[in-house]
């Protein structure tokens, strides 16, 4: 059997079966861009490869996948985090014009191509790491022209990177100063001008809000839902970080593809997530940078049997993080996920959480041949290092 390339000598974790599905002396086998084989190598066909790179007992994993970020954007909070560092609350400085305020004003500000060039770093930055797909959200720009900008530039970085590059619409994550006192009429302008501009330009792949007393509320998120119903778009929310307004509970009712941060997340929420296969998305990296006490109820998604996953929350304001090795590590040390619970959560479970699992997030034939090959002794050490990166070689579309 032709193919294209064929790497032997491996170790595979290919996530698609019981613990990590662990192949010991494994191939895989690629032909235009996707997975022909991917086991035992007494198992294998005949191949007939065009390329042959052998392995040299490495391990090869699916691409990771960093499936919640906001890394589209202009400018930096760092000064912020000083003022915090004093003593200043989250709520005191947005008042004095700070928080998503001091982004949105940057982002408007910037052009496409400003927008394009400040990602890329952050983008490469977790490119070396094994990601070969990405969500990329909107909501910086808080007005039809810059948050169609925003997604236009996270498109863009799809061409600039051999990167798979998934786009959300996150009209609603705050409400802009102009709109002050209204928020009901700036969710009309998302759902009544925004939304349908985004559903006409094909510039976005899911629709997400922020339910939050600081965000929007349970019945002005179920607008934006039905409106992306409406539009064809799936949903997924921010939902349970700072509190309990039972966005998890509204989303999986909404058939959501994911429920992200749920540090407040409660018994209903969780059975609701677990009836409709939303995922859990868990941010370890807010938590962390933002010195948060509550942990997501781990044990309880566990028990019900939601699917977890882990992002980098990428962003300005509460997780300028671009280490999706480092989300591993807090997966485990900060929310008690075991070893086996990190690595699907930027594979399998990721992929779900974008809607993408029939595509990626595990080594299986028919799927895309987006790989991560690692120089370590055993998965475990992907999740146990702190500041190391063991990635060998990076494979996306066969390529």
């Amino acid at each position: 059997m032709r193919c294209d390339r064929l790497w032997t000598d491996a170790r595979l974790a290919t996530m698609a079966g019981p613990d990590l599905g662990i192949v010991e002396d494994g191939v895989v086998a690629s032909a235009d861009g996707a997975i022909l084989f991917a086991g035992p190598r007494a198992e294998a066909p005949a191949f007939e490869p065009a390329e042959t790179i052998r392995c040299e007992s490495r391990w090869i994993t699916p691409g990771l996948i960093d499936c919640h970020t906001h890394l589209i954007h202009a400018g930096n909070r760092a000064h912020e985090f000083e003022l915090r560092l004093a003593g200043a609350s989250y709520e005191e400085i947005a008042r004095a014009g700070g928080g998503i305020v001091s982004t949105m004003q940057a982002t408007r500000a910037a052009s496409e191509d400003d927008l394009v060039a400040s990602a890329l770093p952050r983008l490469d930055a977790l490119l070396a790491e094994g990601v070969t797909t990405i969500e990329i959200k909107s909501g910086y720009g808080l007005e039809p022209d810059a948050e169609l900008r925003m997604l236009r530039a996270a498109r863009r970085l799809g061409a600039e990177r051999p990167v798979r590059v998934r786009t959300t619409f996150l009209g609603a994550h705050a409400l802009p100063p102009e709109y002050r006192g209204d928020a009901d009429a700036y969710v009309d302008l998302v759902c009544g001008t925004m939304l349908p501009q985004v559903a006409a330009a094909s510039l976005a792949d899911a629709v997400d809000a922020f339910c939050e007393g600081i965000g929007f509320t349970p019945a002005q998120t179920a607008r934006v839902f039905a409106a992306a119903v409406a539009h064809g778009l799936p949903v997924k929310l921010h939902a349970e970080q700072l509190s309990n307004l039972h966005g998890a509970r509204l989303a999986a009712e909404h058939g959501a593809l994911s429920a992200d941060h749920l540090e407040h997340l409660d018994t209903d929420g969780v059975a609701a997530m677990a009836r409709a296969g939303t995922v859990a998305t868990l941010l370890p990296g807010a938590f962390h940078f933002m010195r948060e006490t509550k942990r997501p109820p781990v044990e309880a998604l566990r028990e019900a049997g939601v699917p977890i996953a882990l992002a980098t929350d990428c962003n300005p304001g509460t997780s300028p993080l671009t280490s999706i090795l480092l989300v591993l590590n807090m997966g485990a040390t900060l929310f008690g996920l075991t070893v086996d619970e990190c690595l699907t959560a930027v594979t399998r479970h990721a992929a779900r959480a974008l809607g993408l699992a029939g595509e990626i997030g595990t080594l299986e034939a028919g799927k895309r041949c987006d790989l991560a090959i690692w120089d370590i002794e055993r998965p475990a050490e992907l999740v146990y290092r702190i500041g190391y990166n063991p990635l060998h070689a990076r494979v996306w579309s066969g390529g």
